[in-house]
């Protein structure tokens, strides 16, 4: 790991423990030229997971894109970025638990959704009128009574 100070290539661990999901290893770290202390985060990447799109094409899967379209839905909404974290984790969880590698960008957008819905309802909207791709007024309607009923 190098030091994000100096560059230094060599550090020593401080401290290691689970972050708060579970799915995260937070350790401490001192650089051992500059001496100065930093943290890092180390999380599994699943890199075997693979992203079949509408079209058909399929792309690796992204942590980072559904990070980035959640905090797009939550953008100036009371909801903490430890949320939209914890909120991916469970995501990924779902996807791993799945029978297949090749999962439909679909399913992952419904993942999204039924996250957001309990997340923010604003953020759910926001997200739903982006990924339903509505086109009219009444659509809109429609989903915002299905979600005020819940």
């Amino acid at each position: 790991m190098k030091c994000p100070y100096c560059g230094h290539p060599e550090t020593k661990v401080l401290d290691s423990r689970e972050a708060e999901d579970d799915a995260t290893t937070r350790r401490r770290r001192e650089c051992l030229k500059c001496e100065k202390r930093f943290t890092t985060f180390e999380r599994v990447e699943m890199t075997d997971l693979a992203v079949i799109k509408k079209d058909g094409r399929r792309e690796k899967y992204n942590r980072d894109k559904i990070v980035s379209g959640i905090r797009k839905a939550c953008q100036k909404r009371p909801v903490p970025q430890e949320k939209i974290d914890a909120a991916v984790t469970d995501i990924e969880r779902e996807l791993k638990g799945m029978e297949t590698t090749e999962i439909e960008s679909a399913k992952i957008g419904e993942l999204v959704m039924k996250k957001l819905r309990t997340l923010d309802k604003v953020a759910y909207i926001r997200f739903a009128s982006v990924y339903k791709e509505f086109e009219d007024l009444e659509t809109f309607e429609q989903e915002l009574r299905k979600l005020l009923k819940r």
